[in-house]
């Protein structure tokens, strides 16, 4: 018997920060109509932090205040990828926030998230998991999508 497996066609997509190459990876796959967006995380065009949690005396942040507005970064950031796609926040089916204080994620979370999908209860499948520590020390929030184009 024959193990034959056949090729996928993949399309990726990249914001130009310099951990995709540091670390090697795309920020989002579209492959048939599913698009998977990597961890997006409140960077600018140059891969600066926007609004980083301070940091206490052992590098761990200090205040988790900074959530909304890392919250809101985030979201813009993955609406740019599903862009490079034809696709918008409307197209996502699924995302998980992973986040070091669940507190103050969910104190925000209804507010940004509504203004990101532009409906108070987004038509989304969506996960809030509390971690102990991000890719960087000033990150407080990562969000991972799933989005779904129409069939062709």
């Amino acid at each position: 018997m024959t193990n034959a497996t056949a090729a996928i066609t993949k399309q990726a997509a990249y914001l130009g920060v310099p951990w995709e190459d540091a670390y090697g990876y795309a920020q989002a796959i579209k492959v048939g109509n599913t698009i998977r967006v990597s961890g997006q995380l409140s960077h600018d065009d140059k891969g600066q932090l926007i609004a980083p949690a301070a940091l206490d005396d052992t590098g761990r942040p200090a205040d988790f205040s900074t959530m909304e507005a890392q919250m809101r970064a985030t979201y813009a950031n993955a609406a740019k990828l599903l862009a490079q796609f034809g696709a918008s926040l409307d197209n996502v089916v699924e995302e998980t926030l992973y986040v070091l204080d669940v507190d103050a994620a969910f104190a925000v979370a209804s507010k940004v998230r509504g203004e990101a999908y532009d409906v108070a209860r987004p038509m989304v499948a969506s996960n809030l998991i509390g971690v102990s520590r991000l890719a960087f020390p000033e990150q407080i929030i990562e969000i991972t999508f799933t989005a779904m184009l129409p069939e062709t």
